[in-house]
């Protein structure tokens, strides 16, 4: 899996829109996120993790923690991610569950999660595409093209902040599953 770009508003630490175009690598696969502590590397964790799966990179955040505390109650929190796997093309959008101001009148409702996964095969953003709608369906659909679910994806595919060690001191059986789905030798 090789994000492209990865889009996200009210979200974390930022109140606004940011954009990480991940484009300019120049399609390398393997790359590193690296800045001094405080500085954002576990909100695009987070991110990334967020439009995938649902979730956090962690296990200490829900979803609903991840609304940034600077961004306006009429600014939706969502995230966005281009990503290409074997050659094919893919766009998924997530909103997790938030409160935002009634449309008419005073107070706040309740934004339910939003998931939408579209998959444009080979030519991006150009002729056919399927879209999926819905969290559950989205969870599915991602699990399927990735072939991991996302613990598995934080292990193998992010890494983040020790979680390798967590993968190389993972009990053997689990290991092996991870291991054996990353490199197809079921």
């Amino acid at each position: 899996m090789r994000p492209i770009k990865l889009e996200i508003t009210a979200f974390g630490p930022y109140k606004a829109t940011e954009v990480i175009d991940f484009s300019e690598l120049g399609g390398r696969n393997l790359f590193l996120i690296t800045g001094p502590t405080g500085s954002g590397k576990t909100t695009i964790f987070d991110a990334i993790s967020f439009a995938l799966y649902g979730e956090s990179s962690g296990n200490e955040r829900s979803p609903e923690s991840l609304r940034s505390h600077f961004a306006l109650a009429e600014i939706l929190t969502e995230v966005s991610l281009e990503f290409e796997l074997r050659g094919n093309y893919y766009f998924v959008k997530r909103i997790p569950r938030q409160s935002k101001p009634k449309s008419r009148g005073e107070g706040f409702t309740e934004q339910r999660s939003e998931g939408e996964l579209i998959i444009y095969g080979k030519d991006f953003r150009d002729g056919d595409k399927k879209v999926i709608s819905g969290v559950t369906a989205v969870n599915e659909k991602i699990e399927e093209i990735l072939g991991i679910n996302g613990e598995q994806f934080r292990q193998i595919m992010m890494i983040p902040q020790g979680e390798f060690r967590k993968l190389l001191t993972s009990d053997s059986q689990d290991r092996e599953k991870i291991l054996q789905k990353l490199f197809n030798t079921e």
